[in-house]
């Protein structure tokens, strides 16, 4: 059997005894073979051999107890914690008053017996000067240096810019009230034993899941809010206004959309109606460019059309004048012939013969469309015996005289015949 000391000398802050549920007095026993949760018994329980679900009485075990030396052989391990713990709640050089709380002891062996042992000790103080060592070889490298100007300001309570921030503390990156600040009162009551049932074992989780979700919220909005610089509202708004008028309404109108994109996404968005002016500048500048890119294609389709050329010619000496080409167009009463279509990398075009291409080309028809209605009146032609123009026309619902060169066509290359 092992002798282990225990957390404290008070008896409520031991765990109860598994057989009579009575608070445990030194010493109790603890079962090497159960748990977790550990399984405690006083001793009247141990020496009447209690068993409970899993627990034999037969089982091995540890007396748990405090009363034997650690440092000093005449302080026990249960009168050291007392110290420690004394000392912390009536705080150090208080010796008169930890006295009086320890009981065992008197004011100087108290304080000779603290100053000897925790403060004077080679042991500890070695055991401390390695600990900041390796803490300080851990983060040598991942260290981020400080400088004063990083300094986050810290105003005073209940202060004009402390107001201005919500109560955030930037030095702990928290607010002095939380989102949903009493989710964690729902927890406060709830202990998981051994004998919860499986019923009450879910319903349990289920509510702590349920807080680890009102924590995700908790967190998903202080994150929006440092994000996108919202912690210090008054300089939030003074830079909202150096936008114009109607782009601080578009702000506004906006700011319930800016939790979904991030902070930089949603001022680039605002920022760009706010160069809607350029934006129409350069798009009236590239409309410019591409009717320059297009005078060297449409002088290529009117060069051999002397008098489309010469009306190309002056279409542009008046848009060169100042005149839109809606009013030159509407200015020009006669009527210029279309150019041939071109027929390169249109679908169907291998399909056609050279006089086929050409046709297509005058009468600007697509090759897909030309094979299509071809079809359509071979068919029609095979069951009629011959076919009419008129019917042709009527299968074919595109401009009347397409359908006629069309319909010639294939009768003087003897596709088709006439009814």
């Amino acid at each position: 059997m092992d002798r282990l000391g225990s957390l404290s000398n008070d008896p409520s802050d031991k765990p109860p005894c598994r057989g009579c549920s009575s608070y445990l007095m030194e010493p109790y026993i603890k079962c090497a073979e159960c748990g977790p949760p550990a399984f405690f018994l006083c001793l009247q329980c141990f020496t009447r051999g209690f068993e409970y679900k899993k627990h034999q009485s037969d089982h091995t075990y540890e007396i748990m107890t405090s009363d034997f030396p650690v440092l000093d052989p005449s302080w026990t391990a249960q009168e050291e914690m007392a110290l420690l713990e004394a000392v912390m709640d009536c705080g150090f050089g208080n010796w008169q008053d930890v006295a009086n709380q320890m009981c065992t002891k008197t004011k100087e062996e108290c304080e000779k017996h603290y100053m000897k042992h925790f403060i004077n000790n080679p042991l500890f103080a070695s055991t401390l000067l390695n600990l900041k060592q390796a803490e300080a070889a851990r983060t040598a490298d991942t260290a981020i240096p400080f400088h004063s100007a990083d300094d986050p300001p810290r105003p005073a309570f209940d202060s004009l810019l402390s107001r201005d921030m919500a109560g955030y503390m930037p030095a702990r990156a928290d607010f002095i009230e939380e989102f949903d600040n009493y989710a964690e009162w729902d927890l406060r009551d709830i202990d998981f034993v051994e004998d919860d049932s499986d019923i009450l074992h879910a319903l349990k989780m289920a509510v702590v899941d349920i807080y680890h979700s009102r924590l995700k919220e908790r967190q998903r909005r202080k994150k929006i809010i440092r994000d996108h610089g919202l912690v210090n509202l008054r300089k939030f708004r003074l830079m909202e206004r150096r936008y114009p008028k109607e782009v601080q309404d578009l702000y506004e109108t906006m700011r319930r959309f800016a939790r979904i994109v991030g902070p930089v996404e949603h001022d680039k968005f605002i920022e760009s109606h706010a160069c809607a002016r350029t934006y129409d500048h350069l798009k009236k500048t590239r409309e410019e460019e591409r009717l320059k890119r297009t005078m060297l294609s449409e002088v290529l389709q009117y060069i051999q059309d002397s008098s489309a050329c010469q009306q190309w010619l002056r279409r542009q000496a008046d848009i060169d004048s100042g005149l839109s080409p809606s009013v030159l167009m509407a200015s020009n009463s006669g009527r210029r012939s279309a150019p041939p279509l071109n027929l390169t990398g249109l679908p169907g075009t291998e399909k056609l013969n050279e006089k086929e291409k050409e046709l297509c080309q005058v009468v600007r028809l697509v090759p897909g469309a030309y094979l299509e209605y071809k079809s359509a009146l071979l068919n029609e032609c095979n069951k009629q015996g011959g076919l009419r123009l008129a019917q042709a026309r009527a299968l074919i619902k595109i401009d009347v005289n397409k359908t006629r060169k069309i319909y010639d066509f294939l009768i003087r290359e003897g596709y088709i015949t006439k009814a």
